[in-house]
């Protein structure tokens, strides 16, 4: 007779291999200077993200469900927000955020050529949700050092077209948010922040991400914490959330849970409603209010998340020394960097340490970034620089309220070096040591 071990014998016995397999890997790291490379950015994790990815996986649900509710209370709890709702991705975050404020479902929706005020020194996907709406980006410098949007050239480029505030905390560098949002509530004007890079910043003692209507967040593998791939949207309206759960989830008005089976769904009604050119007591699950998508990550991203979570205040630890020490060693030769600056008021969790050469360093960008990924040094560089250079923005609508003076500086400039906690304490002294190695051997 064939013996049959209980279920959950069989599934100990395979976590625990998980957790074998995962010292073994460790065991076989190290790291050899010159030879090893040192990237910007990456997964920092352990057996306890592998084994729940695994666990998730032997309940194979699969699609979105009981792990992505328990991320989004913790993830909700943890920023002090009052709705998450988890996404595919940040960049999806960001569609979901401003095609929200341009839904007929709330009250006062933007309209098509409202004008939007934003950053041309910016990621794609912060932009693109803008012009995606038929919306008109307008264009304000952002700050030397910060680079930021400079909040004091705001109040100069709003018209009475203006109808939001579209920005990123750029590289987990908080920025001006007491102007921003006065501004914004003198103005009536709707505010998303980009937090893709900024979690666990704050500003005048408040996390990034809880002052707008809408924050948007990343969990790619280069991000503070990761699901792979995967994103959030967080509000205090409850409005704004209803609205971003339909066009998450295919633009339907049903705000049941995923997978809710109940035959009267979870506002009780589901075949009591009546719709103007539907038939009397139509599905509610299968009515749409909304033109969405299917923009929503899978459970077992929201198991990795979960373990994740609760690693981010040590992470944030790691990330601020790695960008001290990093800090120190590029203010030794500041008379040829310009070194980044946060406000008094700013506690940044660091996602990279931005750096730009100045004009009359006597090398270029170029050649700074060249030697330091010789030397296996992965450097990135700030996202677009200028995005209206860019091939794919040549023929957007926009406009621009002043100069770009330094969002052009940094185009032609500015880099980035990873402070991620996969920096280990080798790495770092590989990384000074190769910093000060340029200026001993290539500067006369």
């Amino acid at each position: 007779m064939i013996n049959i071990k209980d279920e959950n014998i069989i599934r100990d016995e395979i976590l625990e291999k998980v957790k074998e397999l995962y010292k073994i890997r460790e065991q076989k790291k190290s790291f050899i200077p010159g030879k090893t490379k040192v990237n910007y950015a990456g997964r920092v994790y352990d057996e306890n993200e592998m084994v729940a990815v695994v666990d998730s996986v032997l309940d194979f649900w699969l699609t979105l469900g009981v792990k992505g509710r328990e991320f989004c209370d913790s993830f909700s709890r943890y920023l002090g927000v009052k709705y998450c709702l988890v996404t595919n991705s940040g960049s999806s975050a960001n569609l979901i955020a401003v095609s929200v404020l341009c839904s007929k479902t709330i009250k006062n929706p933007m309209k098509p050529c409202d004008e939007v005020i934003t950053t041309a020194m910016a990621f794609p996907t912060t932009l693109n949700p803008i012009i995606q709406n038929g919306l008109i980006p307008v264009f304000v410098d952002i700050e030397e050092d910060t680079y930021n949007i400079d909040a004091g050239k705001i109040e100069a480029a709003i018209t009475d077209k203006t109808r939001a505030i579209v920005f990123a905390h750029t590289l987990g560098n908080p920025a001006e948010m007491d102007k921003i949002m006065d501004i914004a509530k003198r103005h009536n004007l709707y505010v998303v922040e980009d937090t893709c890079d900024a979690l666990d910043s704050s500003y005048d003692g408040k996390l990034c991400g809880t002052f707008g209507n809408f924050s948007t967040n990343s969990f790619y593998a280069a991000h503070h914490i990761t699901m792979g791939e995967g994103g959030a949207i967080c509000t205090n309206y409850n409005e704004l959330y209803k609205a971003a759960l339909s066009i998450r989830d295919w633009g339907r008005a049903c705000f049941c849970q995923t997978g809710e089976v109940s035959g009267k769904g979870a506002c009780g009604h589901r075949f009591d409603y009546k719709f103007d050119g539907l038939p009397e007591g139509y599905d509610h699950k299968y009515v749409y209010n909304n033109i969405g998508y299917n923009l929503k990550p899978l459970d077992i991203q929201c198991a990795m998340g979960i373990e994740q979570l609760k690693k981010l205040p040590e992470f944030t630890k790691i990330r601020k020394n790695n960008f001290k020490k990093l800090y120190e060693c590029f203010k030794k030769y500041e008379d040829v960097f310009i070194l980044p600056r946060s406000l008094p008021k700013a506690d940044p969790s660091w996602f990279a340490i931005p750096i730009t050469i100045r004009e009359t360093a006597g090398f270029s960008k170029k050649d700074f970034v060249t030697y330091l990924e010789s030397k296996l040094i992965e450097t990135r560089m700030l996202f677009a620089g200028n995005i209206l250079k860019q091939p794919g923005y040549k023929d957007i609508k926009y406009r621009i309220s002043g100069d770009l003076k330094y969002t052009d500086g940094v185009l032609e400039r500015t880099f980035f070096l990873g402070v991620y906690p996969g920096i280990t304490k080798e790495k770092l002294e590989y990384m000074i040591k190769s910093i000060d190695s340029f200026f001993e051997n290539n500067i006369k």
